[in-house]
This record gives C-alpha cells, structure tokens and sequence, in this order.
C-alpha cells in the first residue's frame, strides 16, 4: 500500500446549524446522504454551470467539532471560501480555511490497516483509494499507522492519470468547463435526483438532452509526454485539448463528436507532433445519459 501528502490540497470547514441546508442549496452533491466517515464528490459552478471549484467533501464527527470539511485545490481554497461566505447571508454558518492546519494524505493500492477518524473512500473511483484529513508534519506517522510507504506525490499523480480521472487546472480550466465535460456526471459528483443548486438548471438540461459534446478522456501516449494545453490534431483539424501526462498515459478534453469522426475515417492523433490514442476507443459513441461502470 501507497501513501503521499498532497501539496496542492486543501481544507475548508463549513459548519454551523444552518451548514447542511446551506451547503446542500449551493453546491451539486446531496449533502443530506453524508456522514462521517462517508465522503461524495462534488463542486460550485456558476449560474451558467461551469465549474467554480470541484471538490471532494465529508462530515467531521463530533469529536471533531462536527460541521462538513471539503478537501480542494489550494490555488482556489480562499475562492472558495470567500463564495461560501457571499452566499451565506443570514444563513447560520461558519466557513473557516483550514489551510494551515489540515491537508490532505492520499492512500491508494490497499485497505488502511486502521481508518483515523477524518478519512473516507474517495467516492469517483474505488481504485483512487482513502483520503486522510491531516496536518502535514504527521504524513509520516499516519503512513506507519495505517500500513503504507509514503511516495512522493507523483506517483499519486501517475496513478490518477492511469486511472482517467481530470484534475482542474491541468486537465480542464476552472470557470470554463462544464460538469459533464470533466465526467462529473460518471465520477458521482452530480445528484440529479437532488433539490436545486447554483447552475443547477444548465446541468439538467446538458444531462436530459445529452448535449454535452466535450468530454475528458484517457490516451496512450508513445515517447515522450506531450505539454498540457497543446492541441489534439486529427490531420490538420483541432479535435481537443492535451491535459496531465505520466507513464505514458494521459487524460485529454476532446471533442467526442469530431474524435469519433477522425477514427471512423482512420485518421491517427497527435498532440505536439507526438502520436496519441484513445485507451478506449467506443468512450467517444456513449451517449451523455449513460453512467460508466
């Protein structure tokens, strides 16, 4: 079993009387089905449905002071607290950035020995594993405890690539993409069957109509890894975007409508002048509807 810190998260705590209703009327996970030891996926967007912050988030238990700690970006922790705070009125909440005092210990290719009391399941995919709520200086002695090596980030890094799950920033740009372009949708980090949230109204309609035509997805580079943020070319036509690269695996956000077309009529990928392709091909023909097992 694996563990690493992860120096680019970080935690915000929301808690307060008013805490679950408040953030259940914001934010695109049902904060009504946590409790601790349970985590969901999640994120704010916009009135227009792009992403503001995505996130993971659980419910601390009593022992710890109670209330909801949400594990995001560091770049987009103070962004997110001060919306939180602009949306709270007269809402009796509390919203603290816990930044230097708790972070994040991701623990992957195993179960813990023992679960501490801020951990739960990362709920987008089962191989991503445990996430602890820390402060850094016990990354070590919580590796001990539960039974893992500590790496080196990266290497959490490389097995989040291999495993197709988008990181904002790299894999798609905050404040311009929508939830199902980041697969939200198939990662469990949108309820549709929940009441109503900021943007709430664009993603259910993305969802009903099956419009969304970008999706991120997984491709096998050859060589060396292309930079993110170069174009994907099918002949001499844009079909996406490259995003994180490890191993010779990466994650791109492409246009399914355009990829699909380009391997019907045999045309190779190449991002940088490096050849790519899909890891798996039919992912660009599943309707928007239909959740990925």
């Amino acid at each position: 079993m694996k563990s690493a810190f992860l120096p680019d998260r970080s935690v915000i705590k929301v808690a307060g009387e008013d805490a679950r209703n408040f953030l259940n009327g914001l934010i695109t996970t049902d904060v009504d089905r946590l409790k601790p030891g349970l985590g969901r996926f999640g994120a704010l967007l916009t009135p227009q449905g792009k992403i503001v912050v995505d996130f993971l988030i659980t419910e601390a238990p009593a022992g710890h002071g109670g209330g909801f700690l949400i594990d995001c970006p560091t770049a987009l922790a103070e962004v997110l607290a001060t919306k939180l705070k602009f949306y709270k009125l007269r809402a009796k909440v509390t919203v603290d950035n816990l930044s230097g005092d708790l972070g994040v210990l991701a623990a992957w290719d195993g179960l813990p020995a023992t679960l501490p009391d801020l951990a739960f399941a990362d709920p987008r995919n089962e191989a991503l594993g445990t996430r602890i709520l820390i402060p850094e200086e016990l990354k070590q002695k919580l590796s001990d405890l539960i039974g893992a090596e500590l790496v080196d980030a990266s290497e959490y890094e490389a097995h989040r690539i291999a495993l197709g799950v988008p990181r904002g920033g790299l894999d798609f740009m905050y404040g311009d993409a929508f939830p199902h372009e980041t697969n939200m949708d198939r990662l469990a980090g949108v309820d549709f069957d929940k009441g109503c949230y900021v943007g709430q109204e664009v993603v259910s309609r993305m969802q009903h109509r099956g419009t969304a035509r970008t999706r991120s997805v997984k491709v096998l580079i050859e060589d060396s890894s292309p930079e993110p943020g170069v174009s994907i070319m099918a002949g001499d036509k844009p079909v996406g975007t490259m995003g994180s690269s490890a191993k010779g695996k990466g994650i791109a956000l492409v246009r399914i409508d355009r990829v699909a077309d380009a391997l019907d009529a045999g045309q190779p990928l190449a991002a940088g002048g490096l050849a790519l392709e899909l890891a798996e091909p039919d992912i660009v023909r599943i309707p928007a509807k239909q959740p990925i097992a």
